[in-house]
């Protein structure tokens, strides 16, 4: 099993999110967490939000990774949400992003999330890996692959 896998829920994976903007896939992410967590939307939107204005989290071939720490979290949580169509993110290469994976974590920050974000960006980084993700077309599928994907 992945590390990955322990901060990843089935239910925080979703497949054919449409989102206009950043904001909206913010604005989503809030909501899932409400529904699904108990974490308050705007807690989770505006801490996302908050980080990517200091940056974009955009890592280029179509992948970004917000992140951010939300006071309301007991634990990490991962939620990976494949955009369609794909979304201008002020990514390095200018391409659009439909892979993002956000890590949300609680506060104060531990190495922990750090060795989390280093994770998913060395796993995202690896074309084998998006494309693998891409066949996916259910959210136990896309569970499968990061929980045996070889590290």
């Amino acid at each position: 099993m992945s590390t990955l896998s322990k901060h990843l829920d089935e239910i925080d994976i979703l497949l054919g999110l449409q989102a206009a903007s950043k904001r909206e896939v913010f604005q989503a992410i809030g909501k899932h967490m409400q529904t699904a967590h108990g974490v308050p939307a705007e807690s989770v939107a505006w801490s996302l939000l908050r980080r990517e204005l200091a940056g974009s989290t955009a890592l280029g071939c179509g992948v970004a990774i917000p992140h951010a720490r939300v006071k309301e979290l007991e634990r990490i949580r991962l939620l990976y949400l494949r955009v369609v169509p794909a979304l201008a993110f002020d990514s390095p290469d200018g391409e659009p992003v439909s892979d993002i994976m956000a890590l949300m974590v609680p506060a104060p920050a531990t190495q922990e999330h750090l060795d989390v974000l280093a994770h998913v960006a060395s796993l995202f980084s690896e074309k084998a890996f998006r494309k693998a993700l891409h066949k996916c077309e259910q959210p136990g599928q896309v569970m499968e692959v990061i929980a045996n994907w070889p590290h």
